[in-house]
């Protein structure tokens, strides 16, 4: 049991010299984004400088999960992106996440998979992990994830609690931005700060899986509020019941959003796999 706090200082020495060992890394976005997201960001073109080679995107949809190949499919270190319906609530999109695992672990069978998820992505990761048997992943990565929920979920519930017949006023005039919110309540119900009878309540203490958990936090230090999205004490999952003391943490004090700097930090954890 050991908890690590690395503030990481990067420099182009050293860093780039790592020679990453995992087999098979998929990426799962957070909410409102999408496979895309990881590329816009600028960290596929870090991880890709680093070897990690495209091999697709599984893309969620009704009819089950569907594989979008790309040249990388062989390489010795394989990329996938997920593309899950972001604004569905957790379970929803964990079912989805479970059949790319499955089809993961049917065409890659003996090799060993890291997961790394962005925002409400770390938790539907989390999430998948603990309802599911994968004896191949071996890491999990989150990257400002919401493990002990955000108070922004609450005021986005608060928002879109409007009783009619005002609420007919306010879906004809809210725009896009309020049928977003709306289509995405049953995702702001799962990330509420945990109590009994939440999502996160119940999943903080479930058991996990025994493998390597590294929490990516945004924040100046584990004490300040984060991001202003989800405070830092919430990115940490040393600070989830089941997991105290099981997770590296690493200190990355940008915004909320993927940086460039987070395939960095990623290339640098996975270098450390044994």
């Amino acid at each position: 049991m050991k908890k690590g706090l690395m503030t990481l200082l990067f420099l182009a020495t050293g860093l780039f010299a790592l020679t990453t060992r995992a087999d098979v890394l998929l990426l799962v976005h957070g909410y409102l984004g999408g496979a895309y997201s990881w590329d816009e960001s600028g960290v596929t073109a870090v991880l890709q400088q680093h070897d990690w080679q495209r091999a697709g995107v599984y893309v969620a949809g009704p009819g089950g999960v569907q594989l979008i190949p790309a040249a990388g499919i062989q390489a010795r270190h394989k990329l996938y992106a997920a593309d899950l319906p972001s604004e569905a609530p957790v379970l929803v999109q964990v079912y989805q996440l479970h059949e790319i695992l499955r089809a993961i672990s049917r065409v890659h069978k003996d090799e060993p998979v890291t997961l790394v998820g962005h925002s409400a992505g770390g938790v539907v990761a989390r999430a998948a992990l603990v309802q599911g048997k994968y004896d191949n992943v071996k890491a999990l990565i989150t990257i400002a994830s919401p493990h002990l929920g955000t108070s922004r979920a609450e005021q986005a519930l608060d928002a879109t609690d409007i009783p009619f017949p005002i609420s007919m006023v306010t879906d004809f005039f809210g725009g896009g931005a309020y049928h977003t919110a709306m289509r995405s309540r049953g995702l702001y119900v799962d990330l509420v700060r945990p109590q009994p009878g939440t999502l996160l309540y119940w999943l903080n203490a479930q058991a996990h899986p025994d493998i390597k958990y590294f929490s990516i936090v945004r924040g100046e230090s584990p004490a300040g509020w984060g991001d202003y999205i989800v405070p830092t004490y919430s990115q940490d999952m040393n600070n989830v019941v089941a997991l105290r003391g099981r997770s590296s943490l690493v200190n990355v004090p940008v915004s909320h959003g993927l940086e460039p700097v987070d395939g960095a930090t990623i290339v640098q954890l996975l270098s450390g796999l044994k």
